[in-house]
């Protein structure tokens, strides 16, 4: 099914107390790459967050953010009583010394080394572990699933375009016969008039020689027949269960090249005009499927 690259999903839940955020974002790339943003306490769970991404998506940027709030009073910094005392002691010391009236500033002592502690964070996060992967599942089915939408209004837009080469196509192949007849019958016109005003008696196997050349040099039969075959295969491609999006950028370029061969060797205005049509048709085509995963 075809998918964009494009999309966005977010979920958010509590476990113990925890209160957890995940979002999920996904862009335009040419290849896979994430970007994993974590609190530093849930730092181990990236290769887990890794793997579920892998499993869901082949192509794109994506960014994942995880947002973790505790409760109060797991949230609070510990004081390490035994780091004060041992401070309180040495500056104790200092006011016998230097000057009796000195006292002492607790704001000012909460900031030395050792004093507060971060709250310890492993227990609780490996505890809700379960519940934070289930958000990280959460986010990324809805992600998914807004691409996927985006990549059935794509398809609908890229199968358009597809039948605007097809009806052109068409016409190309329609008007290519009488492009050789209309060569044979201008060409035959002005040899009678050079050999009318010059008394010049031309061969007739010559005359057919030139024409057999110019019909040698302008047949796109090979380029038509070629471009009917890259508009099946594009049409099977999309419908096709994998991700395409590198197969049909693929298919899209050939089918502008055969296109460029077309409009080259036609020689003729309202050939000209069709590719015209067909070329711009491409280009929207291969615009498009860079959002293609």
């Amino acid at each position: 099914m075809l998918s964009s690259m494009t999309g966005f999903g977010s979920a958010g839940g509590s476990a113990e107390g925890v209160e957890y955020v995940v979002e999920i974002r996904s862009v335009n790339s040419r290849y896979y790459k994430s970007i994993i943003k974590l609190p530093d306490a849930l730092a181990s769970t990236e290769p887990d967050i890794e793997k579920a991404l892998r499993s869901k998506i082949v192509r794109g940027s994506i960014a994942v953010t995880v947002r973790m709030t505790l409760p109060d009073e797991q949230a609070a910094y510990r004081v390490n009583v035994a780091a004060l005392g041992k401070y309180v002691e040495q500056i104790k010391l200092m006011e016998i010394e230097a000057n009796p009236t000195l006292r002492i500033d607790l704001g000012a002592m909460l900031q030395l080394p050792g004093v507060c502690e971060p709250p310890p964070l492993e227990d609780i996060c490996r505890r809700t572990h379960g519940a934070m992967m289930g958000l990280v599942d959460q986010a990324l089915g809805r992600l998914v699933e807004m691409r996927r939408q985006e990549g059935q209004a794509m398809k609908a837009d890229l199968l358009a375009n597809c039948r605007v080469v097809k009806e052109n196509l068409d016409e190309v192949a329609k008007q290519a016969p009488q492009v050789i007849v209309d060569y044979q019958q201008r060409l035959t016109a002005r040899v009678k008039e050079l050999t009318a005003a010059g008394n010049i008696n031309i061969d007739q196997e010559d005359l057919a020689r030139e024409v057999a050349v110019f019909a040698e040099r302008c047949d796109i039969a090979e380029e038509v027949t070629r471009l009917r075959g890259h508009l099946q295969h594009f049409a099977q491609a999309i419908e096709a269960p994998e991700p395409t999006g590198r197969k049909l950028d693929f298919i899209a370029q050939e089918m502008l090249r055969e296109a460029n061969t077309t409009g080259s060797k036609a020689n003729d205005g309202g050939i000209a005009r069709a590719v015209v049509e067909i070329k711009t048709a491409i280009d929207r085509i291969k615009e498009q499927v860079q959002n293609v995963e």
